[in-house]
């Protein structure tokens, strides 16, 4: 397998969990890099006192500045939400951002993207082989966006790659699935969850995910395709608060809510009801085979979950 110098990084969307994940391993190897996003004073709190961050703003509705945030890139990651009411805006922005990167000559573009293009799963695991036929809206968004991507590759534009994630959680993750159960049981009150509980289901350690992602992105055979980076193995919901809760030694407490529930809660929750689309997750698990991922990359580090759910129940512990 061929190492690849990756040149200046840029983290578009560096503010979320997985961009500072990224940011960590960056800072761990001392190599200078690139956060962008649109809201400066949240970058300068994310990572204002790291030596090696270089912070810029952007605004992706405009051309110029797109430009201008990704001049001097070697390997462009992106990392860019939308809000969960407004997927179709995963399209529009990565077009943007793609059209500015390719005129500034960025020779790599790595997207971190999820599951929800494969749609209901045809196995019991999940390869890359696997069709991509999304059934539902959102799942349709992040396939488009990715066929964005994958064209212009094929076109010899950019070299890019995707790498795909299940759900994730860490320490003070607050858009993670399991966020209400962890400050449940570190500070008291009932977890609220979404069922059923009791199905397989799989979730990434966020800090796992920076090292994978520049080892994926420095090797040149990752271009071109898309790579599944699975959990520690399944785990349902309920023995992960099982577990987070004998950490604070207490049964669990737990408020469940059914798609049913989900759909009553919409009325008043525009995130609730986003929600109900994506349930199949819940009752027909996309679990992902990521053997390709390991016989690329030949280490990929997990944290097994006891250690996980230990790491992170501590932070929510101290966190105010």
């Amino acid at each position: 397998m061929s190492e690849i110098p990756l040149g200046k990084i840029a983290l578009f969307g560096a503010a979320g969990a997985i961009g500072k994940s990224v940011a960590a391993e960056l800072r761990a190897q001392g190599q200078p890099y690139r956060v962008v996003g649109r809201n400066r004073a949240e970058l300068e709190r994310s990572f204002g006192s790291d030596p090696f961050a270089e912070i810029v703003t952007w605004n992706p509705d405009d051309p110029a500045s797109v430009r201008g945030a990704c001049r001097g890139v070697g390997t462009l990651i992106y990392l860019i939400g939308v809000p969960y009411n407004h997927f179709e805006l995963h399209p529009v922005l990565m077009q943007k951002t793609l059209d500015g990167a390719i005129a500034e000559g960025v020779p790599r573009f790595v997207l971190i993207g999820t599951v929800y293009p494969y749609g209901r799963p045809r196995t019991a695991k999940v390869t890359e082989e696997h069709p991509r036929e999304p059934h539902t809206f959102k799942g349709q968004k992040r396939k488009e966006q990715e066929d964005i991507v994958l064209k212009a590759h094929n076109e010899g534009r950019v070299k890019a790659t995707i790498l795909r994630l299940p759900d994730f959680y860490g320490p003070n993750v607050e858009r993670s699935f399991l966020d209400r159960l962890f400050k449940a049981a570190a500070h008291g009150g009932k977890a609220d969850m979404i069922g059923p509980i009791d199905r397989p289901h799989e979730f990434v350690f966020v800090p796992d995910v920076g090292p994978v992602v520049l080892a994926l992105a420095a090797k040149s055979e990752a271009y071109g395709k898309w790579w599944n980076f699975a959990g520690a193995g399944s785990i349902t919901q309920r023995e992960i608060a099982e577990k987070v809760f004998a950490l604070a030694g207490r049964r669990p407490r737990l408020r469940v809510a059914g798609k049913t529930m989900l759909r009553v809660l919409g009325i008043f929750n525009p995130f609730m009801r986003e929600l109900v689309e994506m349930h199949y997750l819940l009752t027909e698990p996309v679990l992902v085979d990521d053997t390709a991922l390991h016989r690329l990359l030949g280490t990929v580090g997990k944290t097994p979950y006891e250690e996980g759910i230990r790491l992170t129940y501590e932070a929510y512990k101290t966190a105010t």
